[in-house]
């Protein structure tokens, strides 16, 4: 009897110790699966500023995509910008969102992107703006690339943005400001020597967008071989506008590597020129730098640290000829034109675009600066 139970004990100790072991076996395995730290692959930040040849520089309009939610229209549209692209560079993207998604993603997508391809990174612009002509639609990219062919061998003009506004109560329809404001437009690159068959971009900033198709229409009318960029400033604007901006390749080469034009019949400012004319054989390119908090010292620095970042690439503010503002409030607006004249040539003004915008990638954003200046070995 007193067999029997010491061997059932120890049939039981021995199904014990087999069942255990399995278990402690996996536990091991988890233990060490823990210990593994899985690490994600780090991609690098676009650069701040790139110098690229002026006759070689083209401007896409990626076309944009109501399908899916912000990270996938963005990765959908690199993809089509860089079919267009095939082997030519691309050295700038500007990129204008609407919705809720979170901006800071455009960044990281185009370094994950780009990285992975093996393609150089272009600087980037990153503005929240109020809303695009598509239903869905959270992106628009406009592109600047650098061919391996030579585009435009006498150089290029950039035309300010022409300003045409309603005052009053805030209207919808924007198609008679538009069609002022290309005529503008018109008539800027005609002053640089640019017909109509020249343009080579156009950017239509608007309060509103249901007028969208009518404004492509009078684009298409005036610049035949544009597909223009679109888009709604903020989702609740203050003012009735319609700002175009273009940049058109020159039948003549300037006398200069830069000639600034305020041709007769459009607004005239000592801030601002409304024709660059450039003749360079480069420029400088610098990405969107954010101003943080709503001081003129907040404003001073961001603009301190706009010409270190030129200043690494040889150039100066001083030698900008075409600045874009992207002030968040009609206050920091004003901040901008009260102190961009410390930082800026007010014997040379560059052309330049301002207007106010929805918002920026980072919280405390208040305004961005963007620049095309002269490497300053040249005049």
């Amino acid at each position: 009897m007193i067999h029997r139970r010491i061997t059932a004990l120890l049939t039981l100790i021995v199904f014990a110790f087999l069942a255990v072991q399995p278990a402690e076996a996996q536990r091991r395995k988890k233990k060490s699966d823990e210990d593994f730290t899985q690490t994600l692959e780090v991609f690098p930040d676009p650069p701040a500023v790139l110098t690229v040849p002026v006759d070689k520089l083209s401007f896409y309009t990626v076309p944009m995509s109501g399908q899916g939610l912000l990270s996938q229209q963005v990765r959908d549209g690199l993809d089509r910008l860089l079919r267009h692209a095939r082997r030519n560079e691309v050295v700038k993207i500007r990129a204008f969102v609407a919705g809720t998604g979170d901006m800071r993603r455009v960044q990281a997508i185009v370094s994950e992107v780009f990285t992975k391809k093996k393609k150089a990174l272009p600087v980037l612009s990153v503005v929240q703006a109020g809303s695009l002509p598509m239903d869905g639609a959270q992106v628009q990219m406009e592109a600047t690339l650098a061919e391996q062919k030579v585009q435009n061998p006498n150089g290029l003009a950039l035309l300010s943005g022409q300003l045409v506004t309603r005052d009053g109560p805030l209207e919808v329809r924007v198609a008679p400001l538009a069609e002022e404001s290309l005529a503008n437009l018109e008539a800027a690159a005609k002053a640089a020597g640019a017909g109509p068959e020249s343009m080579l971009r156009v950017s239509c900033f608007l309060s509103s967008l249901s007028d969208a198709g009518a404004v492509r229409a009078a684009v298409a009318k005036r610049f035949p071989r544009i597909q223009p960029l679109l888009v709604q400033t903020q989702r609740a604007p203050v003012q009735t506008l319609v700002e175009c901006e273009g940049v058109a390749r020159l039948s003549t080469k300037p006398a200069q590597d830069v000639v600034l034009l305020n041709p007769a019949g459009l607004a005239q400012s000592k801030s601002y020129s409304q024709v660059a004319l450039v003749g360079a054989p480069q420029v400088v390119l610098a990405g969107a730098q954010l101003a943080f908090r709503y001081t003129e010292a907040d404003a001073r620095l961001a603009f301190e640290r706009l010409e270190k970042t030129l200043n690494g690439a040889n150039s100066s503010l001083k030698n900008t000829i075409f600045l874009n503002t992207y002030p968040l409030s009609t206050q920091l607006a004003a901040l901008v034109r009260q102190v961009r004249p410390d930082f800026l040539n007010p014997a040379r003004p560059p052309a330049s675009t301002l207007l106010l915008f929805e918002g920026l990638p980072s919280m405390d954003g208040a305004f961005a600066l963007e620049a095309v200046a002269l490497p300053s070995s040249a005049p």
